[in-house]
């Protein structure tokens, strides 16, 4: 062969090298998205890691690795979107991501890998009208930039709930007594309202009563359950649709709220067999007592300073409990209190069969837990803003770009992550 000749083939060599080489190790590329302190935007990350399984992609959960961390095949619209959004990501080859792999799924490690692969479709009940008080759910997934539709008791009693996989209460009272808001805001102009709204859409859909109505919404949310939808709630949508379960066919409501009152033998006749976390709780019927039943811890603010309340996230088994560990992925163990209509539950009146994810040390306050109901689950989380200790009525909403690693926030968007774990359609 000869000089000339082997100088065309070298060059050729070179050619193919600098052509080919950067197609193939573009295509080993893959995105690793840090949990862990060194994230910038914790709740952004979440929306962006949706949006993309959303997309069509697939993606894989760390579970307990660097605060559960995602990684997913590369692709330049997820690296410009986080870009925009302010969220960190690594670059890594397929080797470096082999290897974190391997490392989370050896046998003596709490880790693990999950699939990400449907996105599903969420839906909030809420009512249409702006109330005086905000919800931390719709915050969260307003800032993390993931769509929602919004549904009421028309949607759900016409059976609108089987086009969506995972649903959120709002802060809603299912037993139908307005919050119990009666002995501080009857007079004021948004209660009034609220009131003759709820009343005009009861008769609407053909209850004479708003107690009933609302009873009726809780049991068609449970049916939508345990069809297999995901249910996710905090604050007085926790307790209250317990109670109104339990309360089917009973009249537990005083006076000024449906006119007449209350069943003088109501608490023997509720059923607890009918509710999904709680048990052998005893109801106020009283309309000045700002509480439904003792299921809500007693609530003194001045007992703990602020500084001092806080409440710690339980371990799991990321090979052999993946979901409370993916409801519980986080930066950070101990998270602060923070104070709502209902604050906390109550340990003994906690069913045996639910998990207890998070209580407060020392108090017996359990913050967060999740059960199965049918083919379905359900999460209650206690309290109203995770980063607005005491939210009151008509206080401002929280801005979330004050907060974006926030703790308490992150366990909201890790219950919208969890269901895409699922690899089949939810059956309607």
């Amino acid at each position: 062969m000869t000089f000339m000749r082997v100088s065309k083939l070298v060059k050729f060599l070179l050619l193919l090298i600098l052509f080919v080489l950067p197609l193939n190790s573009f295509a080993q590329k893959q995105i690793f998205i840090p949990m862990d302190a060194s994230q910038t935007d914790h709740l952004k990350a979440y929306g962006l890691i949706y949006n993309h399984i959303k997309d069509g992609y697939t993606a894989k959960w760390l579970l307990n690795y660097q605060g559960g961390s995602f990684l997913a095949d590369y692709d330049e619209s997820i690296v410009k979107k986080s870009r925009i959004r302010n969220v960190s990501i690594k670059i890594i080859s397929d080797s470096e991501a082999d290897q974190i792999l391997q490392k989370v799924g050896q046998s003596d490690v709490n880790m693990s890998a999950v699939k990400l692969d449907k996105a599903p479709d969420i839906a909030v009940y809420t009512p249409k009208q702006n109330m005086p008080w905000d919800d931390a759910v719709t915050l969260a997934l307003t800032y993390a930039e993931v769509e929602y539709d919004k549904v009421y008791d028309q949607e759900v009693l016409n059976g609108k709930l089987s086009e969506y996989d995972w649903l959120h209460l709002h802060h809603e009272d299912f037993t139908g007594q307005y919050g119990k808001f009666w002995v501080s805001y009857r007079n004021a102009p948004w209660y009034i309202q609220q009131v003759q709204r709820n009343e005009r859409l009861a008769r609407k859909l053909g209850y004479n009563k708003v107690t009933r109505e609302k009873k009726a919404v809780a049991r068609k949310i449970k049916e939508y359950v345990a069809k297999g939808g995901f249910m996710f709630a905090m604050c007085s949508g926790t307790d209250t649709f317990d109670i109104g379960l339990a309360a089917q066919g009973v009249d537990i409501a005083a006076t000024p709220f449906d006119g007449d009152p209350p069943d003088p033998n109501a608490q023997q006749n509720l059923d607890f067999s009918k509710t999904l976390a709680f048990t052998d709780f005893e109801i106020i019927t009283n309309p000045n007592r700002y509480e439904h039943a003792d299921i809500d811890v007693p609530v003194k603010i001045n007992e703990v300073s602020e500084k001092l309340d806080f409440f710690t996230l339980f371990e799991f088994s990321a090979k052999w409990d993946p979901v409370p560990t993916m409801l519980t992925q986080n930066h950070m163990s101990s998270i602060k209190g923070f104070y709502g209509q209902t604050t906390a539950f109550r340990k003994e009146k906690v069913k045996e069969s639910v998990v207890i994810m998070a209580e407060s040390p020392g108090r017996d306050w359990v913050k967060y837990i999740h059960g199965n109901h049918g083919k379905g689950t359900f999460t209650f989380y206690a309290g109203h803003d995770p980063e607005d200790y005491t939210h009151r009525v008509n206080d401002p909403p929280t801005d979330l770009s004050l907060h974006p690693n926030s703790p308490g926030y992150r366990l909201i968007l890790n219950n919208i992550l969890f269901p895409a774990a699922k690899k089949k359609k939810r059956k309607t």
